[in-house]
Formats: C-alpha cells, structure tokens, sequence
C-alpha cells in the first residue's frame, strides 16, 4: 500500500471512532495491518485522532473539511523528519490539527500561532530529552499528551488522556525500552 492508500484508509477508519480519547482512538488504528511501526502515515493519523476526538467531545469542527486538510497536510509531510528536519511528524500533525481547529495560517495575528508554537516547543522538548532513535509510537503519545492538555485548556472540551504504557516495543527493533516513559 502506497502512503496515500494508507492516509485514505486513515480517514474512512477514524470516522468510526466514539469517544474522546485519541490515544484510544490511535492505538485502535495503529494495531490494524496498514499501519506500519514507523512510517509517515502516522502524520495523518496522529492528528485526524485529535480531530475525531474534539468532534465527538462537542468541538466546533467541520469534522469532514478537518479530516479533508490533515489528509492533504500530513502528505506533505516527507518521512524521516525526525531525524533529517530535526522536528517529529507526529508532533507537526497534532500542530497542524491544532491550526485547522483555529484556522491559523502564517499570518494569523490572534495569539494561535503563538500558542501552537509553543504546544510543539514543550512537545519537542520532552522528546529531546528522551533522545532517539526515532519510535513513531512513543513520539505520538507525547505529541497526544502535550495536544490534549492544550485542547483541554484552550476550547472549553475536556478530551480524555490516562497514563499509557507501550503495547508496540516487541515491533520495533529499535526499542529504547526501559529509556522509554512507556515502556512495559
């Protein structure tokens, strides 16, 4: 499957999704066998489970214009940014989520594009601390804790986050295992 047959798969599976936790909405899609342990398809489905999550806790989303502009955002994302870009994909789909709820664009002047900036410096920053090699899995759950707790203080929704432990590590062959938060 291509990435975009990945990223359009992405799309049609979260609209199925209930509740308002997208860390239970991600790990749902990541374990189906288009999902790869790594991959850029994760830069569409880390923030169309934001999205879908926000929707279904009441947000004020166009929810099938949003899912339409990850899908074009997060394919235009190249793989390997973590580690060529120096800024991880998961967090810059969860940050472009985050610009479609606001519909913040480069000159947006009402404090969004600040506050964004800022949910992806304390974001990327506690990636950094970790280090790498890059887990596609562990950046996202980080991208979700920092993309919850923004939405919950900015939007008036409250979306769901409880402390996660990794379900993926026997996947990756670069597990950082007991240097990984959620390690189990």
């Amino acid at each position: 499957m291509t990435t975009e047959e990945k990223a359009n798969k992405i799309i049609e599976d979260i609209r199925k999704e209930q509740g308002t936790n997208p860390i239970r909405m991600f790990k749902n899609l990541a374990r189906k066998d288009y999902i790869s342990i790594h991959g850029p398809e994760h830069h569409i489905l880390d923030g169309a489970c934001l999205l879908m999550a926000y929707h279904n806790a009441g947000g004020k989303i166009n929810i099938d214009e949003g899912l339409k502009k990850i899908l074009y955002e997060g394919l235009r994302m190249p793989g390997a940014m973590c580690g060529l870009w120096g800024i991880c994909g998961a967090i810059t789909s969860i940050g472009a989520a985050l610009s479609i709820i606001d519909g913040t664009g480069p000159l947006s002047d009402d404090g969004t594009w600040g506050n964004h900036m800022a949910f992806t410096a304390s974001a990327i920053g506690e990636l950094g601390k970790i280090n790498g090699p890059r887990c596609c899995k562990r950046d996202a759950i980080i991208a979700f804790k920092h993309g919850i707790e923004y939405v919950n203080q900015h939007y008036g929704v409250q979306l769901e986050y409880e402390e996660q432990t990794c379900e993926f590590s026997s996947q990756n062959q670069q597990c950082i295992k007991e240097r990984c938060p959620f390690f189990n």
